[in-house]
């Protein structure tokens, strides 16, 4: 089978395209082969050892497919070869064939489009576990969102309208800044001048929820227009610099500084994870989120693609397709 190899750590253009093994069968496995993979921020941080975990080399990145069940293991059960089911991987998903346990596959409901299904998985997925177990955000709050015309911005934007909050939307061009009022935000602002423009929409309080996944100069600018008692939720570093807190403006305003990392919360709290899935499935299926699928990209175009993520030059999700599919 066709797969994207990390031979070595480097830049996204020294990934190879080439033929690998397919996975083994075992007894708690289920084999996939894929109708979209999932290509995330932190796919481009792996692959040049930049990511908070290293895998051995080689090894093939992406942890979201979604596709049609190939075989399964003696022990599975519930699950047969020709299901259409999602999945989240370690690592391994860029490829023709992939192989995961059981217990990370979840059927799709008929109709389910598969790129969407991937953005539901990790850009949906640590939007909703950030606003829900990490920033409590509550009816009525007002919560700006750096990078919002990003897979995890617009998930923000839309999770955070169902949950009740008012959505300040901060975007870098009138493309990105549309997407995001496409998104269901209330205002759109570009990042000149953050700091005063966020003061003024919320009359001088500040916002309640900062979701930053840029950190950079906009975190410099927007940490300073959280309010008393806000909440600073920490998802990433698009920009490429990671920022520097003054510690002090959390002491005089009484914010809190809260990680939202769901990959350590899928590995830890496995039971909320598959309650939030439900959840997110649920609102899928009622309308309510609807990912922004940029577009679908063959999976031999891989390096270019994660390129152009890793350089903030994607909105909404792009995913990757195998040949023939």
């Amino acid at each position: 089978m066709k797969a994207i190899v990390c031979e070595d750590f480097g830049p996204p253009e020294t990934l190879a395209y080439k033929d690998i093994d397919n996975p083994p069968v075992r007894d708690h496995t289920v084999l996939i082969r894929p109708e979209a993979i999932g290509v995330n921020y932190p796919d481009g941080l792996l692959v040049q050892g930049l990511y908070q975990v290293k895998p051995p080399t080689p090894f093939v990145p992406g942890m979201e497919v979604a596709g049609v069940v190939e075989e399964v293991g003696s022990e599975v059960k519930g699950i047969k070869a020709g299901d259409r089911v999602a999945a989240l991987c370690q690592n391994g998903g860029y490829s023709e064939l992939v192989g995961v346990p059981q217990k990370v596959v979840f059927p799709l409901p008929a109709g389910t489009d598969a790129a969407d299904a991937c953005a539901l998985m990790c850009a949906y997925g640590t939007s909703h576990h950030a606003l829900k177990q990490r920033a409590l955000l509550k009816p009525g709050e007002t919560m700006a969102v750096l990078g919002a015309a990003g897979a995890t911005g617009i998930a923000a934007i839309q999770i955070a309208k169902i949950m009740g909050a008012r959505v300040i939307a901060v975007a870098s061009s009138e493309k990105k800044q549309h997407i995001a009022k496409e998104a269901g935000a209330d205002e759109v602002v570009g990042y000149d001048n953050l700091k005063d423009t966020l003061k003024q929409l919320t009359g001088g309080k500040g916002v309640d929820v900062l979701f930053d996944p840029v950190g950079g100069d906009a975190f410099d600018a927007a940490c300073r227009a959280i309010g008393r008692g806000g909440r600073l939720l920490i998802i990433g570093f698009a920009s490429g610099r990671i920022p520097q807190l003054p510690v002090n403006l959390a002491l005089v305003k009484e914010y809190s500084v809260v990680g939202a990392f769901w990959g350590s919360f899928t590995k830890h709290e496995p039971d909320v994870y598959a309650d939030n899935m439900k959840e997110l499935i649920g609102w899928y299926l009622e309308g309510k989120v609807k990912p922004h699928i940029e577009g679908r990209y063959p999976l031999a175009d891989a390096p270019e693609i994660l390129k152009r993520v890793l350089g903030r030059g994607a909105t909404g999700k792009l995913v990757l397709v195998p040949e023939g599919v």
